[in-house]
């Protein structure tokens, strides 16, 4: 989303908002007005979970599902586009609607490597449904993409048509017809782009800076806000763990389930969007352990951060449950090219908010220490 259009968003949320509320109190319309309903008032408010006590069985499910991802990204690797491998993208409208996974099962031996170190083996084909009209796909393949040769582009549409062709996919006659984005009837290439492999390495690079400046940034940030190294050690630590069990579940999950799992530049957007969001639920927590912290000094530590941890419970399954409805909606409705995006930001709502109350929260107590420090106190206060 562009930032001129958050900016825009942003200013017109907040100043129809007051004109909407100015009007209905100057019309005493409101003259009850409450944010809460006689269920949601009491909800979560008393609660006692005791997360603190718990860290240590916290740790070992966290870093046990971390080290299955870690194996998973030895082992099984990750389905990633042409943006990290190089290689060539097809849009194509077919001769009628199709389910994907029959177009998938027509391009299975399709493009065979010619050349390089994977001679011989089967290129990395994938296929994802576009729009929703039933008859656009778009299919990446990496074939033979380190050749220099002018003419392997020309036999890679070549092969397109007659793996298509021999499925019944598309009706044209030749492939010189289908090739031309002009004759829509019968199938066609409406559309492709290459990656070179040098491209391809410019991307990667600039993925892993990204999420790395990401990382950093809000390491100082909340250093700055809250002064204390131990917050920024729990929220990189958190936000680094949920941004390795999105991609660790990527990793486990394709070429099982029956939708894409491409590592794309959207998906890094996604990765990135999820450390975000995460953070803001991360900084409530924070807030409130700052904020006992000046008004209750000499309490226990570990006490003081249950206390605060459920306060704000109400709070962060509230913000994560509505927030996870419209992911959920986008999923199920949505196409197939939006889909691997909104299956990343629901399993980072969801780990990015058991982070904040099994991770985030727990590593900052541990970096502090049990004992209260006047310091830790004197700052609290003085926010």
């Amino acid at each position: 989303m562009d930032h001129r259009y958050r900016r825009f968003h942003s200013a017109t949320a907040v100043y129809l908002t007051r004109v909407v509320y100015d009007a209905m109190l100057s019309k005493d319309k409101w003259t009850n007005l409450t944010f809460v309903t006689g269920y949601s008032k009491n909800l979560m408010q008393n609660a006692k979970f005791n997360f603190m006590s718990s860290y240590k069985k916290s740790y070992t499910i966290w870093i046990v599902f971390a080290i299955i991802c870690c194996i998973s990204f030895y082992v099984r690797g990750l389905s990633r586009s042409i943006d990290f491998t190089g290689g060539r993208n097809y849009v194509v409208t077919l001769d009628k609607q199709t389910p994907v996974e029959d177009v998938r099962k027509a391009m299975v031996g399709a493009f065979i490597n010619t050349i390089g170190e994977k001679a011989n083996q089967e290129a990395n084909t994938s296929v994802i449904a576009l729009g929703t009209d039933g008859k656009t796909v778009r299919i990446s393949t990496n074939w033979d993409i380190e050749s220099n040769n002018p003419e392997v582009d020309d036999k890679a549409e070549t092969i397109l048509f007659n793996s298509l062709k021999k499925a019944g996919l598309v009706s044209q006659e030749s492939a010189d017809k289908f090739k031309n984005p002009d004759v829509r009837e019968g199938g066609s290439i409406i559309s492709s782009a290459k990656v070179g492999p040098s491209v391809a390495k410019d991307i990667t690079r600039g993925a892993y800076i990204s999420v790395a400046i990401a990382l950093f940034a809000i390491f100082f940030y909340i250093l700055l806000r809250f002064r204390n190294w131990a917050f920024s050690v729990g929220a990189v630590v958190a936000l680094a763990l949920d941004a390795l069990l999105v991609i660790g579940i990527y990793s486990l999950c394709w070429g099982i389930v029956p939708m894409s799992l491409e590592i794309d530049q959207v998906f890094i957007g996604a990765i990135l969007t999820v450390v975000g969001y995460s953070i803001n639920d991360k900084v409530v927590v924070f807030d409130r352990i700052r904020e006992n912290l000046g008004l209750y000094g000499k309490r226990d530590r570990q006490q003081l951060f249950n206390d605060s941890l459920n306060q704000t419970l109400a709070r962060t399954i509230n913000t994560s449950v509505t927030t996870l409805i419209v992911l959920l909606a986008i999923f199920i409705l949505g196409g197939d090219s939006i889909r691997s995006f909104s299956l990343a930001m629901i399993l980072g709502v969801v780990f990015g908010t058991l982070s904040s109350l099994f991770i985030a929260a727990p590593t900052a107590f541990l970096w502090m220490g049990r004992t209260i420090k006047e310091d830790d106190v004197e700052v609290a206060e003085n926010k």
